[in-house]
């Protein structure tokens, strides 16, 4: 047996869909309200720390989820159908993932697509094991861009785009658009969107969900700052920021900060950032839905919702998605 992983799985790479992480963290520094992409959560500690965060109690998200998933997944199944390609945005822990490739009928391929290649491929490898006679074709890619997917060796009836999670709240509402058309074209004719939506909901339990007990999300939050010291060169200083998380109802989202503790001044590839005391920087924003601004979103995109899925106390949705005809 090699122990190159790469050769378990056949990788596709499109860099050329990957902006510059370093402009971008320097752009997002120098915005009058300092921002950085939530992108850069996940090294191979802050992947650990999320999935810690997933098991805490007071993060609904996971777990109802996962149990939505696995209450109705043979009826998600029937509508997905036989021979389709499985096409997942993002990865993780793939447990969502393992669920549905379970009930599929014979599926063609799986083609997970993230822009962290060590974590893609690492993923693609596990499930490789749990189901080898699945071709697992990973692409290296930022999906928020149109990419070339891969052409399995069986021909798919259709293209079932897969994004668990909550991450479509990440995005503001432009921007979530823009992702909603990419996955209107991967998917292609007569192809589906299979897709989790965090719904609204009281307050207190999702500014709980995001500043838990533990201290893990805080933990996760300011990794990113041990991130951006190791791998890009800056000198931040983890004991001079704490973490917040704040719901902001008018705009229906949580959002995440980073608050500096004093003033200060950050330097980033010859580059200073000056900082007064409370002063922030936004790591993440998770947009909440109601199923109808959910929909009208969808039907901008392209997508008419088919079919929703909630828990019994309505706090996450996975929704079906269907391409809508085009009109002559």
């Amino acid at each position: 047996m090699s122990s190159n992983p790469l050769q378990t799985v056949g990788l596709t790479e499109q860099h050329d869909s990957i902006i510059d992480e370093s402009a971008e963290i320097l752009m997002g520094l120098s915005c009058p309200q300092k921002m950085l992409s939530p992108k850069f959560f996940y090294d191979q500690t802050g992947s650990r720390l999320f999935d810690e965060i997933c098991k805490l109690p007071e993060y609904y998200p996971t777990r109802t989820e996962l149990g939505i998933m696995e209450t109705h997944v043979s009826e998600i199944a029937r509508r997905i159908g036989p021979h389709a390609s499985l096409i997942e945005f993002g990865s993780g822990s793939s447990l969502k993932t393992r669920t549905l490739l379970e009930h599929l009928d014979r599926p063609a391929a799986y083609v997970p697509v993230d822009i962290s290649k060590e974590h893609l491929v690492s993923a693609a490898n596990s499930l490789k094991t749990d189901f080898p006679q699945l071709e697992i074709l990973p692409v290296v890619a930022d999906f928020t861009h149109p990419f070339p997917l891969p052409d399995p060796k069986i021909t798919p009836l259709r293209n079932l785009v897969y994004f668990p999670g909550s991450t479509i709240g990440n995005f503001d509402t432009e921007a979530a658009l823009e992702l909603l058309s990419v996955m209107y074209q991967e998917a292609g004719e007569d192809g589906a969107l299979l897709i989790g939506v965090d719904l609204k909901k009281d307050t207190a339990i999702l500014e709980k969900a995001y500043n838990d007990s533990a201290g893990v999300t805080a933990a996760f939050n300011l990794n990113m700052l041990e991130r951006i010291n190791r791998e890009f060169g800056a000198n931040f200083d983890l004991t001079q920021f704490e973490h917040i998380a704040v719901y902001d109802a008018e705009l229906g989202r949580i959002e995440m900060r980073l608050v500096s503790k004093r003033e200060q001044r950050v330097r980033l590839q010859g580059h200073d950032f000056d900082f007064i005391q409370g002063e922030h920087i936004v790591t993440e924003h998770s947009h909440k839905y109601t199923l109808e601004e959910f929909r009208e979103m969808a039907l901008l995109s392209g997508f008419q919702v088919d079919k929703v899925w909630t828990d019994p106390a309505s706090l996450f949705s996975v929704q079906y998605c269907s391409r809508r005809k085009q009109q002559n």
